[in-house]
């Protein structure tokens, strides 16, 4: 060995001991710091104080709430008082009745409408049940409430106040009437047979002169206590939002995880109340106006989500003429159910594009779950397997698919690694420091010569990440995995939590997750797998110094992944834990069938092919060749 040669190794061994100091250093701020913002006992009392007065203003807040709710329903009784001792009052007629419970169904679903107020007072999910095994409620008297408001020229309607008259009614449909002065407002439903969609069309008839020529406005207000379906409290909330649709074709939503308003200034084609699964969405073929939508998240424990309110405006003719055409979905967050009601619109020339209910990532990544993962879920899924079997056959097809692009990667990598003896040799030859631009241009029309980029394996290694992105937003939104057991699983769309334990731990929770530590272990085996094939690689020591950083983050990442994932479903990290486990296998392979000796062979024929034609030392290599002379000859000037 020249030598020359040692000086390198002392600056790799001076190297180690300041990567090792430095992460030595990383930990004792950490720690330190984390140590030095704990807050003291004082600040401690001071808190807690500052919580309990919180929390008496809160509580006098609620109280003030209930009184101001008293004092408004006793004027409401009042006024209604009023309204019965007044035979002429425009709305007599509607104070007189008693409360009547309407049943419409089909097939999928049943929809209980009450006298008290004409609108939808219960909806049951018949092929869907909840943790207790019990029908999906998806709107339940004791959640939800739809009320409808028209101003007159001397009364404001309000139906939650009034009486509606059963009209018309079959198995599948009913007109609730409200009698108002010689005439009647009339809000018809028709269920649609196999469907979840309703028509709900509010039609005037002989009450113009009741209506002020400029007031032609249906007032709705719409809320909905979103009560928790699934086991994994966390991971359902994170799914659940209100969403809605613009008029030019638009989809967008509030925030999933905070308090969050939206004053709607363009018109809306629906808005919908969604959960993880499931969703009510309340459409309107004339548009929504000053829509204003709330969401409010609660806290685990409660038996709810969310908590949803819209304020909504449609137009309404009171002549009659023009009925307003409003309808509802009350069912399952499935892809295809979804898209097929958008036939049932009551206005066939729009699409009202449901589907962008499911959530399926951002453009590119949606794009891919929309033409390829779904359809290829549904082949896999038709073929009558079991869920578990499904996602494993999907992940096989999978890498299958993208196995060109990782043996072209590994080919890349192994090129890197058949010319580590030559560059090992330019590391010995330029030792110094102050060899560095030298040695990298030498390096580069090395890289050039064999027809090698630096670079080759990374892009490959890219084109594979928006499939692996794309499965982490179609497997929580796959409602097909919904109650499908597999192993110790009993539900691939929620967490396993064969271990676990009473009370919450940070970042863990209340169980551990089987499949998401499979993961996790699998990540590491992954991780040490590629790293070592990175190793081997032809590198110089700087570039080996920056792989011990990228590997001890590397190795960091599946502990991320285990406080992030353990409440995910069990479905994604059997998918992952698969994904991985086939990645080893493939890399495996790949390892067992490459010929070193042969690959070099190929690369020393390139040289001798291309070594009088300067036109064919391209690509990346020659780029980057191309570069460090230019920023050599530009330190040369700077020097002269």
């Amino acid at each position: 060995m020249p030598p020359h040669s040692a000086p390198a190794a002392t600056h790799t061994d001076r190297m180690d001991k300041n990567t090792i100091t430095g992460f030595i250093l990383m930990a004792v701020v950490l720690i330190g710091f984390t140590w030095y913002s704990q807050p003291s006992a004082e600040q401690i009392a001071a808190q807690r104080e500052a919580d309990s007065i919180a929390a008496v203003a809160m509580q006098q807040d609620q109280q003030r709430q209930r009184q101001l709710a008293k004092e408004q329903a006793a004027a409401a009784q009042q006024a209604r008082a009023a309204t019965l001792a007044d035979s002429t009052s425009l709305l007599f007629a509607a104070h007189q009745g008693s409360e009547q419970l309407i049943t419409i169904a089909n097939d999928l679903i049943a929809l209980t409408i009450n006298t008290h107020g004409g609108t939808i007072e219960d909806a049951v999910l018949k092929g869907y049940n909840d943790q207790q095994h019990q029908p999906i409620h998806l709107l339940s008297k004791a959640d939800a409430a739809m009320v409808l408001s028209l101003p007159t020229k001397t009364d404001n309607i309000i139906t939650s106040d009034l009486f509606f008259q059963p009209v018309a009614a079959d198995s599948s449909s009913v007109t609730m009437r409200l009698p108002l002065g010689t005439g009647s407002i009339d809000i018809a439903y028709r269920l649609r047979p196999g469907s979840y969609m309703v028509d709900m069309v509010v039609s005037a008839n002989g009450v113009a002169n009741y209506f002020t020529p400029s007031e032609q406005t249906l007032a709705i207000d719409w809320s909905d206590r979103a009560r928790q379906l699934e086991k994994g409290f966390d991971f359902e909330q994170r799914y659940s939002c209100i969403r809605y649709h613009e008029a030019d074709g638009g989809t967008d939503y509030l925030s999933e995880t905070a308090d969050d308003d939206e004053e709607c200034d363009e018109p809306l084609d629906w808005v919908a109340f969604k959960n993880q699964f499931f969703s009510a969405v309340l459409i309107s073929h004339q548009h929504f106006t000053k829509a204003h939508l709330t969401s409010r998240p609660f806290q685990k424990g409660q038996g709810y989500l969310k908590d949803y309110h819209a304020a909504l405006a449609t137009t309404f003719d009171p002549t009659g003429a023009q009925p307003t055409q409003l309808q509802m979905y009350i069912g399952p967050n499935d892809f295809h159910t979804l898209k097929a009601h958008n036939d049932l619109s009551l206005d066939a020339g729009r699409d009202l594009e449901l589907e962008d209910l499911v959530y399926l990532g951002w453009p590119i990544v949606r794009w891919i779950n929309r033409w390829f993962i779904i359809y290829l879920f549904d082949w896999l899924k038709g073929l009558g397997l079991h869920m578990g079997l499904v996602l494993l056959l999907l992940t096989i097809i999978v890498k299958a698919l993208v196995y060109p692009a990782t043996k072209k990667s590994y080919i890349a990598s192994a090129r890197m690694r058949v010319l580590k003896p030559k560059v090992d040799e330019l590391n010995a030859k330029y030792p110094r420091q102050e060899d560095a631009m030298r040695k990298q241009q030498e390096m580069m029309q090395l890289y050039s010569q064999y027809g090698v980029s630096p670079m080759g394996g990374c892009l490959p290694m890219l084109i594979q990440m928006p499939i692996w992105v794309a499965l982490f937003n179609f497997v929580p939104n796959a409602i097909e995995l919904r109650g499908q057991s597999f192993l110790w699983a009993d539900d691939l769309s929620a967490y396993d939590d064969v271990i676990r334990w009473g009370s919450d731990l940070w970042l863990i929770g209340d169980h551990l997750s089987i499949f998401c530590l499979l993961f996790c272990a699998m990540q590491v085996a992954n991780t040490w797998v590629s790293m070592k094939q990175q190793q081997s690689a032809a590198m110089t020591p700087e570039q080996e110094q920056s792989m011990k950083m990228m590997r001890w983050m590397m190795y960091l990442m599946p502990i991320m992944f285990f406080f992030m994932f353990n409440t995910y479903s069990s479905g994604l990290n059997y998918y992952y834990f698969l994904s991985g486990l086939t990645s080893i296998l493939i890399m495996w392979f790949l390892r067992r069938t490459t010929d070193d000796n042969k690959l070099l062979a190929q690369l020393e024929a390139y040289r001798a092919a291309h070594a009088n034609d300067p036109k064919k030392t391209s690509g990346m290599a020659a780029r980057l060749e191309a570069l460090q002379r230019m920023a050599a000859e530009q330190q040369r000037q700077q020097k002269k």
